[in-house]
């Protein structure tokens, strides 16, 4: 097929659905290239991401360091980054303008901490390179006619050679069905990246407290997670939580959200946590035990997890016993509380689950059922970690499809 012929519709204008077009029009400078979004904004999620800072992609240069970080996808995703990986994002968005910087723990946002400035350099390719954008077009259904597609949009129709669809992650099925019924499988989309429940307990009058290295567990299952945890006035939230939030999107699914969590408040293990007990016995003995902490917890933490050791915070460390000893080791390494219920990040929700990648060629995004028809971003059954790692998906996978969409079908 002549390029200069070839209409390419994009379905969704989020991060996925803009790096699909501007790879389209970049690969096929010849082709119509057209998005249509629903709402009336573009890259509303990009907006208020990362706290409305936009964390671009992540410092994962090694392609199999990178892909670990996907809880779904994995596998597939190894072979899409040898197209466009980690690397080529902070090329491609430093190459035009927008300087970024990577922080300690390896996120990496843009210098200005806006994610405006991303939004602002999409949109200003977008019309550097004549892709044509549209708001509130809301597709009711797609049809294959005369080997092109027919996109029903506001009752109105658009004929297109190709199509890539980046609708995003749909909490519920029934927002997918209209692709099931072109022959591709759902994976049942259920949360993932959320923060834990715990209704009326008194930990979360410690509202504020951040452990920076905590371990997560839910019990009874091999799931584990460490890094920094959030205490928050409705429970559990930061890295830890919600990298175990991740992992057990779907086992947790299956509990209904109500399962019991073991918190590890400390970075050691059970010899080094008695050693330093004795230590605080020996050496501070006459001190008050809420006045000495031989550990790195603040003080409000720290004489909330005394009480709940049913130990005086005002028993002198000579005083402490071997029982009561005991009892505070298991408290600051197995501590347990009821979960019952998640929070999700509303604009900024993820979800496990959509199209199944088998039926997808991760080498072209296209789909194995319906050939001229491709997919991008977190539409797909692909989900990462917080930290980037969406976003990298959603650039990898929009690039790819984009490129993909003016070879033969």
């Amino acid at each position: 097929m002549p390029t200069n012929t070839l209409k390419i519709g994009i379905i969704g204008g989020g991060a996925a659905g803009f790096f699909a077009a501007l790879s389209a029009k970049k690969h096929w400078p010849k082709a119509e290239v057209v998005v249509l979004e629903k709402s009336t904004k573009f890259l509303a999620k990009v907006k208020v991401s990362g706290g409305g800072r936009c964390n671009v992609t992540h410092a994962a240069f090694d392609t199999d360091y990178l892909a670990s970080h996907y809880p779904r996808g994995a596998r597939q995703l190894r072979r899409a980054f040898h197209q466009f990986n980690a690397k080529d994002t902070v090329e491609w968005f430093e190459s035009r303008g927008v300087p970024l910087h990577t922080y300690p723990d390896g996120c990496i946002f843009p210098e200005a901490n806006d994610s405006q400035v991303i939004i602002d350099c999409l949109m200003a390719e977008a019309k550097l390179l004549g892709v044509r954008l549209y708001l509130q077009e809301k597709v009711q259904k797609i049809e294959v006619k005369d080997a092109n597609f027919e996109i029903i949009s506001n009752d109105k129709a658009w004929i297109f050679d190709r199509v890539i669809v980046t609708t995003g992650g749909q909490p519920k099925r029934a927002s997918l069905e209209w692709l099931e019924v072109l022959g591709h499988k759902l994976v049942e989309p259920v949360p993932s990246l959320f923060t834990f429940n715990m209704p009326k307990h008194p930990i979360c009058e410690l509202m504020g407290i951040v452990v920076p290295a905590a371990t997560a567990r839910i019990e009874g299952t091999k799931l584990s997670a460490s890094g920094p945890l959030l205490i928050t006035h409705w429970g559990m939230s930061g890295p830890a939580i919600l990298l175990l939030s991740a992992w057990g999107a779907r086992i947790l699914h299956e509990k209904n959200y109500n399962f019991r969590v073991l918190i590890q408040w400390l970075a050691r293990n059970e010899q080094e946590v008695q050693q330093l007990l004795d230590q605080a016995v020996a050496a501070h003995g006459a001190k008050k035990i809420c006045n000495y902490k031989p550990f790195d917890l603040q003080s409000r933490l720290w004489n909330y997890l005394l009480q709940k050791s049913e130990i005086s915070p005002e028993l002198r460390w000579n005083e402490l016993g071997k029982k009561n000893r005991n009892k505070l080791c298991n408290t600051l390494l197995n501590d347990a509380y009821e979960v019952q219920g998640k929070t999700t990040f509303k604009e900024e929700f993820v979800t496990a689950g959509g199209i199944d990648l088998s039926l997808v060629d991760i080498q072209t995004m296209q789909s194995k059922v319906l050939p001229g028809l491709f997919f991008a971003g977190e539409l797909l059954d692909i989900d990462g970690v917080t930290g980037g790692f969406n976003f990298q998906a959603a650039w990898t996978t929009g690039f790819i499809a984009g490129k993909s969409a003016g070879e033969s079908a």
